[in-house]
C-alpha cells in the first residue's frame, strides 16, 4: 500500500571538486535528486538508466555518500518472511533480494547465503513459528523449512531451541559498498553527484539565470545552507532520517513524524566467533515493535548482537551521549510519541535497561546460546533508525509519497518514508519510486 500526501563537493566516485565548478561547467539539470542513502542512489540510478538523454544531480548533505543508515545497519539480506502476504513490503523484499543477489553477482561485490533460523526455545511460540511459515510461503519466499531440535543443532551446532524456522536464502553484505557501487554506476552513466550540500530550500525560481537563453525551463531552484543553487525541472527527495523536514520546506504536513531509535549493537570477542555461523534471530513477538535481540555475522568476521531500541537524542546520534535539542524536542513534544511510549512504557524500560547493563542483554541472549556468558561479548556500534509514526502512535510500515503545495509542488515528489528492510529492498524500491516519477512528471 502507497499512502500519498498533499560548503558543497561535487562528488566524483574517489575524487571531489567544489560546486562552483559545477556551477562553471552545468548548473541546470533535468532532474534533482536529494539524498545520497540507499534509496536515493537505487532510486538516480534507476532513473537514468531509463532516461539517458536527461541530467541527473544527486545532492548529498555529508561529506561522503551512505553515511547514515545505509553505513549503520546489520547487513542482512532479508528473504520475506516477516510481511503481510500480498503487502508491498512483502514483494519489494522478495524481489529486492533477488535484485540483490543477481547484482551483487553481475559487480562482483561479495555476499554470504549463511542463512538465517528464527527459533522458538517456548512451546507458547510455536504458533507463531508456524504462522510465519505460512506467511513466508504465502509470500514466495525461497526453500522455507520448520527443523527441530536436531534440525537446529546440524545448522547451529551451539544455539538451543525446540523448533525453528530455516531460510537458507537470508544472506549478508556490506550495504554500506552497494550504495556506494549504485554511486558509481549513476555516474558512469552521465550523472553528477555533489557532497556537502545540505539543502534548505525548495522554492520556485523567480527568474531565469543570468545568461540563459531557455526562459524559465528550469522553474526549481533548490538551495543550501550555504546559499548555492542549482535549478532542476523535477525534485525527488530521499532523506531518511530527515524526509519530513524536506517535506515540510515545499509546504507539506508535518506528519508522519521522524523519530529516531537507535539500536546499540555489542560485538562477540573473536575467539568465540565459532558460536555463530548464521543469522539466529527470536520468534517476534507481534505486541512489541520491533523484532528482539538476535546474532548477525558480518562480511568482516565479526558477529554482532542485538540491537536493542531506544530513542535517541539526536537523529544522527550514534553514541549514547549524543544530544541535538531541536531534534529532542522535536521528538518529545510529537503527540505520537507520547502514545508509543504509554502504549509500551514496560517495554521500553526494559529496552534501556538493557542498553546499560550488558548482563540484561546477554541473558536474553543465553536462550539461544547458553554458552554465551558476559565475558564473551564488547559493547560494539550503534545504528539509528528512521522510524516514521502517526499522531496516533502507530508505526508507520506504508511506503509514504507527499507532493506539495502551488507550482513546486507539482514538480517535487518527497519518498518520506521507506520501510525496513529498505536496504534489502533498494532496487526493487527504486523501480517503485521510478514509475512514480515518471508517473507524476512528464519526463
Amino acid at each position: 500500500m502507497i499512502r500519498t500526501f498533499c560548503g558543497a563537493t561535487v562528488k566524483a566516485v574517489g575524487t571531489a571538486r567544489p560546486i562552483k565548478e559545477v556551477r562553471r561547467l552545468h548548473s541546470s539539470y533535468d532532474v534533482a535528486v536529494v539524498g545520497g542513502g540507499i534509496v536515493g542512489l537505487a532510486t538516480v540510478r534507476e532513473l537514468i538508466l531509463r532516461h539517458p538523454t536527461l541530467s541527473f544531480i544527486l545532492l548529498e548533505k555529508e561529506k561522503e555518500l551512505a553515511v547514515h543508515q545505509s553505513g549503520h545497519n546489520s547487513g542482512v539480506i532479508h528473504s520475506g518472511i516477516y510481511y503481510t502476504p500480498g503487502s508491498l513490503k512483502a514483494r519489494l523484499c522478495v524481489r529486492g533480494a533477488t535484485l540483490a543477489y543477481e547484482y551483487c553477482d553481475k559487480k562482483g561485490l561479495p555476499y554470504k547465503k549463511c542463512g538465517k533460523l528464527i527459533v522458538a526455545t517456548e512451546q507458547e511460540e510455536i504458533p507463531r513459528l508456524q504462522a510465519l511459515y505460512e506467511r513466508g510461503m504465502k509470500n514466495n519466499v525461497r526453500d522455507l523449512s520448520i527443523v527441530d531440535a536436531e534440525g537446529i543443532r546440524e545448522r547451529e551446532p551451539y544455539c538451543r531451541g525446540i523448533m525453528a524456522l530455516d531460510s537458507p536464502n537470508t544472506g549478508i553484505v556490506d550495504w554500506r559498498m552497494v550504495a556506494l557501487r549504485y554511486g558509481q554506476d549513476f555516474e558512469e552513466a552521465g550523472g553528477t553527484v555533489v557532497t556537502e550540500s545540505e539543502v534548505n530550500d525548495i522554492c520556485s525560481a523567480t527568474e531565469s539565470q543570468a545568461g540563459s537563453t531557455e526562459g524559465m525551463k528550469y522553474p526549481i531552484a533548490i538551495r543550501d545552507k550555504k546559499g548555492r543553487e542549482v535549478r532542476c525541472r523535477f525534485v525527488l527527495t530521499c532523506g531518511g532520517l530527515h524526509s519530513d523536514r524536506l517535506s515540510q520546506i515545499s509546504g507539506c504536513s508535518s506528519e508522519p513524524k521522524i523519530v529516531p531509535f537507535r539500536g546499540d549493537y555489542l560485538v562477540l570477542k573473536p575467539e568465540k566467533h565459532y558460536l555463530v555461523k548464521g543469522n539466529i534471530y527470536p520468534v517476534p513477538d507481534p505486541q512489541f515493535p520491533f523484532l528482539g535481540v538476535h546474532f548477525t555475522p558480518r562480511m568482516d568476521g565479526s558477529v554482532w548482537l542485538g540491537p536493542n531500541a531506544v530513542l535517541a537524542f539526536k537523529r544522527e546520534g550514534y553514541k549514547v551521549y549524543d544530544f541535538n535539542v531541536r531534534d529532542f524536542a522535536d521528538a518529545l513534544s510529537f503527540r505520537g510519541l507520547q502514545r508509543l511510549v504509554m502504549k509500551n512504557m514496560v517495554y521500553g524500560m526494559g529496552e534501556m535497561y538493557r542498553g546499560i547493563f550488558i548482563g540484561a542483554q546477554v541473558k536474553i541472549l543465553q536462550k539461544y546460546i547458553p554458552e554465551l556468558s558476559r565475558s564473551d561479548v564488547l559493547r560494539g556500534p550503534a545504528g539509528v533508525r528512521a522510524q516514521a509514526l502517526d499522531r496516533d502512535g502507530n508505526l508507520v510500515d506504508d511506503f509514504v509519497f507527499d507532493g506539495g503545495v502551488g507550482e513546486v509542488g507539482s514538480r517535487v515528489l518527497h519518498v518520506r518514508n521507506a520501510p525496513s528492510p529498505a536496504a534489502t529492498s533498494s532496487l526493487a524500491i527504486a523501480e517503485m519510486v521510478a514509475d512514480e516519477v515518471e508517473k507524476r512528471f512528464d519526463l
